[in-house]
């Protein structure tokens, strides 16, 4: 039995998970990435630009990955990156973060239900023999029917969640390196054309085109942070989440390089850079039907992996902020029997289900998948651009030696200042393409911070946020 910030008893989340569903949960999120949005950057400037883009953004996150790695092991609560803000920088930034985490997460979960309202159209039309109509119709319930049954996954239990995760994270992975066995230059099929797709202008906005690029590069990345929000369920935090954060990285670099030159090698680069399932169109161009089905499957498990880690990441950063009084104390619940933040999932799918409709029903889910993959995508770049602060201030108020660290990062702080430019560069990269996107969130963080500095702030009991054993830190 633990008590939470309102002195009432309640039952606590269970220390269930090990390094694999670290792991699962880090890259379930992600692969999506893989199976569509990625390719928005050769829209934006060309297939080189998004073999740049998907360097540099590996980069930015394998800095994340090993920041995230250290303070996590060490400030080991559900939470993630706001419980880090909330222990080392102070109340206004831990609130802010809490809230990029569930807007990034919501938004991620959205893209991903109308994925699969895509593709359950497609399965109509290409299997069933249906009309486009038909199709879109015989869809679209899936776009809420997906959340609904990954949310009801999620309300009874986080092993058994992130242990499907494992299987279809999994097989997800296991198709894209199928696809590059059977069309590769050793299948013998010489299906892949980079000579002739790759003859016409494929740097076409010059290296302008590169640096817009770096906005949908993250696509191939993001959410490998959400590990953190497993830290308060895993069984020994400071061997899963850096195993798990950072085995999850090298599967993404994998997962990207070949997604890349698999995809831009079967399609023309200028439909690639505006399909909505880049992957499952790869599969139908091989002429063979099993990959095609192969490639159907994989993006559906896709798909379905990252909205399941995304409603297990987003109900934890909003339980978390209800724990502490940040929202409403009746969002901290956590369930008698299964041991989950119910009250916090719940409430977050209706808000997915709006948006995931939204998209799907007014565009058929490419330009609004645009829109809304880019508000993902800037409440992740919010959050990273809070982590290097994060960092240099937990090594300055608690040095090595002063407090036990679960893992502890190399080359401090190249990492931390590579992600800082990196964050600055992607945020010029983002306002070429999307600046009244980034206005408006900017805006919207504005509002929403005045707001809890004059009227929320006053729920809340700073002294029962520190929950971590540590001297006082040095400066204090």
């Amino acid at each position: 039995m633990s008590t939470s910030t309102s002195n009432v008893p309640h039952i606590g989340l269970r220390r269930v998970l090990g390094p694999a569903h670290v792991w699962a949960l880090g890259v379930g999120i992600v692969l999506v990435g893989e199976f569509m949005g990625w390719n928005f950057t050769i829209d934006n400037g060309g297939p080189w630009a998004a073999l740049v883009a998907c360097f540099v953004s590996g980069l930015l996150y394998t800095c994340v990955a090993m920041i995230d790695s250290e303070v996590t092991s060490t400030v080991a609560a559900a939470g993630g990156q706001y419980t880090q803000a909330k222990h080392i920088v102070g109340p206004l930034m831990a609130f802010n973060v809490g809230l990029y985490l569930v807007l990034a997460y919501t938004m991620l979960e959205a893209a991903d239900a109308i994925v699969v309202g895509d593709l359950m159209k497609s399965l109509a039309a290409d299997f069933g023999g249906a009309s486009p109509e038909q199709a879109e119709q015989l869809a679209r319930p899936f776009v809420t029917l997906s959340i609904l049954i990954l949310a009801l996954l999620n309300y009874r239990g986080v092993f058994m969640t992130l242990s499907v995760n494992i299987v279809i994270t999994g097989f997800a992975f296991l198709a894209i390196l199928l696809l590059l066995f059977h069309v590769g230059p050793w299948s013998g099929t010489q299906l892949l054309q980079h000579k002739v797709f790759f003859s016409n202008e494929t740097l076409p906005y010059g290296w302008l085109g590169v640096l817009a690029s770096l906005q949908f590069g993250m696509w191939y990345y993001l959410g490998i942070e959400g590990t953190c929000q497993s830290a308060e369920e895993v069984r020994s935090p400071g061997r899963a989440i850096p195993l798990g954060t950072m085995t999850g990285m090298l599967t993404l670099v994998i997962a990207a390089i070949i997604t890349w030159y698999v995809c831009t090698g079967l399609i023309p680069w200028e439909y690639l850079g505006i399909a909505a399932t880049p992957m499952y169109d790869a599969g139908k161009l091989t002429g063979n039907w099993s990959l095609q089905v192969l490639m159907w499957v994989g993006s559906a498990f896709a798909a379905m992996a990252s909205a399941n880690g995304c409603i297990n990441d987003a109900s934890r950063a909003w339980f978390s902020m209800g724990r502490d009084r940040y929202l409403p104390a009746w969002f901290g619940a956590v369930h008698p029997r299964y041991h989950t933040p119910y009250r916090a999932i719940v409430f977050l799918v209706p808000i997915a289900c709006a948006f995931g409709l939204t998209g799907y029903t007014q565009i058929q889910g490419q330009i609004m998948l645009n829109q809304i993959v880019t508000f993902s995508i800037l409440a992740g770049l919010l959050g990273y651009t809070f982590m290097p602060i994060n960092m240099i201030r937990f090594r300055r108020m608690w040095p090595l030696g002063s407090i036990e660290r679960g893992y502890v990062h190399p080359f401090h702080p190249i990492p931390t200042l590579t992600l800082a430019a990196l964050c600055a560069i992607t945020f010029v990269a983002v306002f070429l393409g999307y600046g009244r996107n980034l206005l408006a969130i900017m805006a919207f963080f504005i509002i929403i911070s005045a707001w809890f500095v004059l009227h929320r702030y006053k729920y809340v009991r700073r002294g029962d946020q520190f929950t971590m054993n540590w001297p006082r830190p040095i400066g204090y």
